[in-house]
């Protein structure tokens, strides 16, 4: 019989409508029952695609046993991450606090005031490698509760009072210059792994957000030791296990230092972030690899993860059925060499040689994760690329990852901003237009009349959780992007109406500081604010790079101001955590720049237009935003006032809206926005 969750929108919720456990979504009724029955909370935060959520729940939630005793003694309420990441902050918050590290499945025992008093992550069936057995770590909680309730509530007391006190005083400091930046530099350079790219050991996560700040520095400063740390992460990620050789797309993160066996989960998140990488390195370098990447992942999204709405679905699981009955991780991607045999015939020795899969393997049970590792002498690309073709055709046969269908407002900006940019650099109207449609569904579905953000939607329906403030920093910055790329002024105008939303409801007026939740939104014990990068760019630096971008569009001073403000946050942890504010230091990068606006004005069907707006658009210079349109439009700000030079389509080429002589000529064009090495 089938529990709460049944009525919920969220996948992850949906996979535990069947178990035993009597769950609850997070919601008032849910504290008001455990006050009713006087019992603690059982919080359980996880996201779809999290393969050790699916372990947890396979040994324990749908355990009879377990599940009795956990309806007897705990209100137990169920959380999706991705649906609600204010409480899933607050309260990894206070686990790392507690116990030193995180992750998920999260497991946090609350009084009914949703005070913490206990925590953990995964807990094994029965005792194991030092953890306790789930059903230990339920029976002690619960005769703490029952014998020692005043002991408790001091823990739970204190707890609440630390994290409600943390409060950052960073905002209104001074926003970083080119001193910092050097040494957030320097600091990256001694985390860099020389050996197989990227910062840090393992596990090891693709560095998206670090890697725009370097192609940035080196555009800004011509730094070679950034761009080579760009270029060379970028190439060994590439190569590796953690990017699909076959169907494009990266998982989530590699459990290696080589970036040889991934972590299975394909985000949308991480494969918007690095689509727009890949795009950016080869617009500095003309990389035929980041070509080829950016491309793939491009189509891997458009392929895999759209929506009949037209939007982008969260992620693809790490597990998948092995053709035995059996949910495997990684099933879906491995090969041996004997599958390969199967697929290729007289061709799978040279699979095995260039894609690295050998009789003793590189993943489990003698299967390989396909790399693409360099090889001396000659190679046949066709012949290669006529067998990437046969083994994905036969992958498709395969059974295929579980999808979380549900559509997040941040994520989707990312890719709106991404397959905007990538269809715009090489000539793919199609990316250009899932763009598009992505963000019409973001305006249609996600946005009320008062320009305020539902955090999800799925099936064509949105969901009851408003946007943080990831979400209104990530769907402007696609916008904005949108606008540059297609010319369409509507795109701006969305924009604006997200960051007044940011401004008024987000930002606290005299320290200039930013907070993840609206003024307004549901009380926690803590309103959440962190301002550094996770996996995606933190809703403070992401909203600074908006404000800062539509400022530069619009000549918007508050929205400038406030962008400068939010960066000093940057100023005092980017020289000490470079690895974790690196979308803060590429929005640095472009306020130390200008950031260069460009206004290219012309009839929209002449191709000098055209070719003056590619080149804009080509331009390294961090941050510059791009308007293009008729002569002296009203349409976009950057426009007005801007007539044709000689009477030919022209290019201006301003910062604070102060321009220099403008162009038709595409050479100066690009020696004046920096014109890298695409072509």
């Amino acid at each position: 019989m089938a529990n709460r969750l049944a009525h919920a929108t969220s996948p992850y919720l949906l996979q535990h409508a069947d178990n035993p456990v009597d769950w609850w979504q997070w919601e008032p009724a849910a504290f008001e029952e455990a006050r009713r029955r006087n019992v603690p909370v059982f919080l359980s935060v996880g996201y779809s695609a999290c393969h050790w959520c699916h372990v947890l729940a396979h040994e324990s939630f749908e355990d009879e046993a377990t599940a009795a005793y956990m309806n007897e003694h705990f209100v137990s309420v169920k959380v999706d991450r991705e649906e609600r990441p204010d409480v899933d902050a607050v309260y990894m918050e206070a686990v790392q606090a507690a116990t030193g590290q995180g992750g998920w499945p999260m497991s946090v025992f609350l009084t009914p005031d949703a005070e913490p008093f206990y925590f953990g992550t995964y807990f094994p069936p029965v005792p194991r490698h030092g953890m306790p057995a789930f059903r230990q770590v339920l029976e002690g909680v619960h005769g703490a509760w029952a014998d020692r309730r005043d002991e408790v509530a001091e823990v739970a007391g204190k707890i609440a009072r630390d994290l409600a006190e943390r409060e950052l005083s960073y905002g209104d400091a001074q926003a970083p210059g080119e001193e910092e930046l050097a040494q957030a530099l320097l600091g990256l350079t001694r985390e860099y792994d020389a050996q197989h790219g990227g910062f840090g050991g393992a596990p090891k996560f693709p560095p998206s957000m670090v890697l725009e700040f370097l192609l940035r520095h080196h555009a800004r400063t011509g730094s070679e030791g950034a761009l080579q740390m760009a270029i060379d992460t970028g190439e060994r990620m590439a190569r590796g296990g953690i990017y699909d050789q076959l169907g494009g797309g990266f998982a989530r993160y590699s459990v290696d230092r080589e970036w040889v066996v991934p972590h299975f989960e394909k985000m949308l998140y991480d494969n918007a972030l690095l689509c727009r990488v890949y795009a950016h390195l080869w617009r500095s370098t003309g990389s035929e690899l980041a070509r080829r990447v950016a491309l793939e992942t491009a189509d891997f999204m458009v392929r895999e993860l759209r929506t009949s709405e037209g939007g982008f679905a969260s992620a693809l699981d790490a597990d998948s059925d092995d053709g035995n009955g059996k949910h495997v991780e990684g099933a879906y991607y491995v090969w041996t060499p004997g599958q390969l045999a199967e697929v290729l015939g007289a061709d799978a020795e040279f699979a095995a040689h260039h894609f690295g899969v050998t009789e003793e393997g590189t993943f489990e049970e003698g299967a390989s994760v396909l790399q693409l590792p360099r090889h001396e002498g000659a190679f046949d690309a066709g012949k290669f690329d006529g067998i990437r073709s046969r083994l994905l055709a036969a992958r498709a046969g395969r059974p295929a990852p579980g999808r979380d269908d549900k559509i997040v407002a941040a994520w989707n900006g990312l890719a709106v901003a991404a397959l905007a940019e990538t269809g715009a650099y090489f000539g793919r109207p199609d990316l250009v237009e899932a763009a598009i449609g992505a963000a019409d569904l973001l305006v249609r579905l996600h946005m009320d009349d008062r320009a305020r953000l539902a955090r999800t939607s799925k099936d064509g329906r949105a969901g009851a959780n408003a946007g943080v403030l990831e979400d209104y920093a990530d769907v402007a910055e696609g916008f904005l992007t949108l606008a540059g790329v297609t010319g369409e002024g509507v795109w701006l105008e969305f924009a604006g109406f997200l960051l007044d939303h940011v401004l008024a409801q987000f930002t606290d007026s005299e320290s200039g500081a930013l907070y993840d939740t609206a003024a307004d939104a549901e009380r926690l014990i803590r309103r959440p604010q962190d301002p550094t990068d996770n996996a995606t760019p933190s809703g403070w630096s992401a909203a600074a790079g908006a404000l800062l971008s539509y400022a530069a569009q619009t000549g918007a001073e508050p929205h400038r101001t406030a962008a400068e403000r939010a960066l000093g946050v940057v100023k005092a942890l980017g020289p000490r955590v470079p690895r974790f504010t690196g979308w803060g230091l590429a929005v640095a990068e472009a306020l130390v720049d200008g950031p260069r606006e460009i206004a290219v004005v012309g009839p929209a069907e002449d191709p000098a237009t055209a070719e003056l707006h590619r080149a804009a658009l080509l331009g390294t210079a961090p941050g510059a935003v791009v308007a293009v349109g008729a002569a002296e439009s009203d349409e976009l700000p950057l426009l007005a006032g801007r007539p044709l030079a000689g009477g030919l389509p022209s290019a201006y080429v301003c910062r604070n809206f102060t321009c220099d002589a403008p162009t038709s000529d595409v050479q100066r064009l690009r020696e004046a926005v920096g014109g890298g090495n695409a072509v």
